[in-house]
């Protein structure tokens, strides 16, 4: 490479890198509220707030199979149930932050309300 064009090089990859890093955290972004909206349609909707369905668990898993064969195994019973839980763990979606990835998510929504405070 010629030295005199390697500032502009640098600039462009740092253009082309920031760009990259918004684009990832807007997704992120809209993977969280995807799955957290999936969680409280199961449960407002489908639950009435409950546990589980009046009718069963058989609900879920024949959703998970529609949304499987739809659009993919990101949908299965398991992840739909990690929507659920994602849920009913922060049921406020604004005090969601989207910095955290649905990893981080999924791993905190297991914990119990006193874990999660001493972590949060």
């Amino acid at each position: 490479m010629i030295t005199n064009q390697m500032p502009l090089f640098s600039e462009i990859k740092e253009i082309i890198l920031q760009s990259r890093q918004r684009v990832f955290r807007m997704a992120n972004s809209v993977l969280l509220e995807t799955y957290w909206e999936i969680g409280r349609v199961i449960v407002e909707d489908e639950q009435k707030g409950k546990d589980r369905a009046d009718y069963g668990k058989s609900t879920l898993k024949n959703l998970a199979n529609q949304l499987a064969f739809e659009f993919g195994k990101g949908f299965d019973e398991r992840n739909l149930n990690n929507m659920r839980a994602f849920y009913r763990a922060f049921p406020i979606w604004n005090a969601l932050r989207t910095e955290l990835s649905w990893t981080h998510y999924r791993l905190l929504s297991r914990l119990n309300s006193e874990q999660k405070e001493f972590i949060i």
